[in-house]
């Protein structure tokens, strides 16, 4: 019976408890809060960066190939920017790939409980370490330690940051990859096993082409997070916006070049100082298409399983 001495109606449940309200209020609060950052986030890059095409032409951001803006004779191509953001992400998808795919093959398929509750622990602990580390690892040990076998190779080049950001991502590419195999049904093992196929052919053959969704997904998640990472490429490669795809040189990313304007003596509101704006929000628009995609494929893999 309700306190008005009426036996609840099927429209008129039982009161909820004060404490139950305020846990979902302040939950929705949270939410609330992370969608007006964001939305913040978006209309200041937005207002800036309207206020940056308003004295340079959207031609020369697009077309040109140099970028000097804090030079006497300023260029806006931005160009050399997403080249070198392009080629150190090349770089460490090319080592993150093959490194992460099969070990969580190994983890899904192969690896004793016993041995995946060791393995898998100590590769998220890769994801772990600061990057600022990882930074000074590739400048201090890897460049001098390639230098001996590559020709050429400056001081501050895409090679070393490039291989060091790629260990850097192997445990977004292993964690998601294995969460992808492990959900393909256990019926498409089984027919395959029972038409004769050995282990190594069912998983090669069967389980990954049935899990590509959720790998391609990691792919382009961790192809994200590279193309937005900071601290490894503003220590190891430089910050020299060169239009070149050698991995030897010396580049400069976008995440770079907003550090380095950040860090300066650029004062607030001028045009040198909209340039980050204007970076960002390619940066932003990069990312954000790598990690819509990624999520869509993500949940059609789980559909799938």
């Amino acid at each position: 019976m309700s306190p008005s001495g009426r036996a609840p109606g099927p429209f008129h449940g039982p009161a909820t408890p004060p404490f139950e309200r305020i846990l979902e209020f302040g939950l929705v609060a949270c939410g609330l809060l992370s969608i007006l950052t964001t939305a913040g986030i978006v209309a200041v890059l937005a207002g800036e960066t309207v206020a940056f095409f308003r004295e340079v032409p959207v031609r020369a951001f697009l077309f040109d190939t140099q970028w000097t803006p804090l030079f006497a004779d300023k260029h806006f191509g931005i160009w050399p920017l997403v080249a070198g953001t392009l080629l150190t992400t090349a770089i460490a998808v090319g080592i993150a790939l093959p490194f992460g795919l099969l070990s969580a093959i190994f983890l899904a398929e192969f690896a004793p409980a016993r041995v995946r509750s060791v393995v898998k622990p100590l590769l998220e602990v890769l994801a772990g370490i600061p990057t600022v580390v990882y930074g000074y690892f590739a400048l201090v040990t890897l460049t001098p330690l390639l230098q001996r076998v590559v020709p050429g190779l400056s001081g501050f080049n895409a090679l070393s940051a490039g291989l060091v950001m790629g260990v850097m991502i192997v445990p977004f590419i292993s964690s998601l990859a294995e969460d992808a195999l492990s959900a393909v049904p256990d019926a498409l093992r089984e027919g395959a096993l029972a038409l004769g196929a050995g282990r190594l052919p069912t998983v090669l053959r069967v389980v990954v082409p049935a899990a590509r969704s959720g790998i391609l997904a990691a792919l382009l998640l961790a192809v994200a997070r590279a193309i937005g990472e900071t601290m490894i490429v503003a220590i190891a490669a430089g910050q020299q916006p060169i239009l070149t795809l050698d991995p030897r040189s010396s580049v400069e990313t976008m995440t770079a070049y907003i550090v380095q304007v950040s860090m300066g003596d650029v004062p607030a509101g001028t045009l040198e100082y909209r340039t980050i704006f204007a970076v960002g929000t390619l940066l932003f628009l990069m990312t954000l298409g790598f990690n819509t995609l990624g999520l869509r494929l993500a949940r059609g893999a789980q559909r799938v399983g």
